[in-house]
């Protein structure tokens, strides 16, 4: 959470100087270039069963090409204070499609606090401008939450594969570089057509950090996370990365969130911690969901 807290930082900074559709490509194409050799040189193998490989391809589809492409347009286009307050409700999209997926039976209180974290959402979103600084757009809010919720269907589908007993490593790994691969050829265009990017060293610094921090070495944490602690349980850290992300954007871009906007992030962050308070499991229960991870249903987790 503490990488992941500077992505709309990161993000920000790039698109300043460099087309953030070259942005969001350049994350996913240098990430599969640090990720196949490591694939590679650890023997890791792609998955074997056909159910296994469509899961690898949602998450690859959703994390490493639909993700990145969105946010680094929306981002570009609002403040990164807005967006990483509007990511904050990814913990409860990622639950919420999690329970979906595992048939699991929610609580009120879990009722209550996605509520809560949504309606913070919207609040953060309808502030507008005069709440955030000159960067901050309704459409590029918009960008950001259709990114989330994006990213959260990757994040499950990641979680899902793990459970079946593909490891967290490969995952990331094999993900991200099919993901490199079929970017390759819009790279290439891009720069064809538009050159290399005149950009300074933060701007290319963001790009890499966005690369090898973010989409590889977060993603291998993550996932491996998910599987162990269960979709609903896990997603919830999320709602600590505004603690931060908000702090970077203020001391880097000399962002300052309006009383009304850090109110709504105030919502947000209270709805999460109530999903992440609805879905922990009992301690008696840890044990045997541990053991089920790898089955094929893992509603108990």
């Amino acid at each position: 959470m503490v990488v992941w807290g500077g992505t709309a930082v990161f993000t920000k900074v790039a698109t300043k100087q460099i087309d953030p559709l070259l942005v969001g490509v350049l994350r996913t194409v240098l990430g599969g270039c640090l990720a196949l050799p490591l694939a590679l040189l650890m023997h890791q193998r792609l998955p074997a069963g056909r159910h296994e490989r469509r899961l690898l391809a949602l998450a690859a589809s959703a994390a490493y090409i639909g993700f990145p492409l969105i946010f680094a347009f929306g981002q570009d286009m609002t403040s990164a204070v807005h967006g990483t307050l509007i990511f904050a409700v990814l913990p409860v999209l990622t639950s919420l499609f999690g329970t979906i997926v595992e048939r699991r039976r929610v609580s009120a209180l879990w009722v209550f606090g996605c509520a809560i974290a949504l309606v913070g959402t919207v609040v953060v979103i309808l502030s507008g401008t005069h709440e955030a600084g000159d960067d901050a757009s309704l459409f590029g809010d918009l960008l950001v939450l259709a990114a989330s919720v994006v990213c959260a269907m990757g994040y499950v589908a990641g979680a899902r594969l793990s459970q079946r007993g593909y490891g967290a490593v490969p995952t990331t790994l094999w993900g991200i570089t099919g993901a490199s691969v079929v970017l390759v050829p819009l790279l290439a265009w891009l720069l064809l057509s538009g050159g290399v990017p005149r950009a300074d060293a933060a701007a290319w610094g963001s790009v890499l950090s966005l690369a090898v921090l973010v989409s590889v070495l977060g993603y291998i944490g993550w996932y491996w996370a998910l599987a162990r602690g269960g979709i609903s349980r896990i997603a919830s850290t999320q709602f600590t990365e505004p603690l931060f992300g908000v702090p970077l954007a203020v001391v880097l871009l000399g962002e300052r969130p309006a009383p009304l906007t850090i109110a709504a992030a105030a919502a947000v962050l209270f709805g999460a911690w109530l999903v992440f308070r609805a879905g922990r499991p009992k301690a008696a229960t840890l044990e045997p969901c541990r053991e089920g991870l790898v089955g094929e249903d893992s509603a108990g987790s």
